[in-house]
């Protein structure tokens, strides 16, 4: 079991605001799996992971796959109060969900 973050390269946020966007996403990825899913999770030490994408795009692809694939996940769109635009899609957060559902859709990205 594990949860992972996707973030997007090309908006070229700082390290804090990459930190503050996973949190978002990792809470709001949490708060959509199910009971046994988190409770599987828990009792495996909360293992997460950051990934990167290039683009939007991908981010997007990504996400429809997640869906499809019945993987709990939750799009970061940043308020627009700091570094980037507001609205700017940031960060994909997957899971907690099976390791082999979610490496099926993020097997070939790159740590970040």
């Amino acid at each position: 079991m594990k949860q992972v973050m996707i973030v997007r390269t090309d908006l070229k946020m700082g390290k804090g605001k990459i930190a503050a966007q996973c949190c978002h996403g990792s809470i709001g990825s949490y708060k959509k799996a199910s009971p046994e899913k988190i409770r599987k999770w828990e009792s495996e030490a909360y293992a997460k992971v950051v990934l990167k994408v290039k683009t939007l795009d991908e981010i997007t692809e990504l996400k429809k796959l997640a869906d499809i694939n019945k993987i709990p996940n939750y799009l970061v769109v940043d308020a627009g109060r700091t570094q980037i635009p507001s609205s700017s899609v940031t960060v994909l957060a997957l899971g907690p969900d099976e390791d082999e559902k979610i490496d099926k859709i993020t097997g070939d990205l790159k740590l970040l």
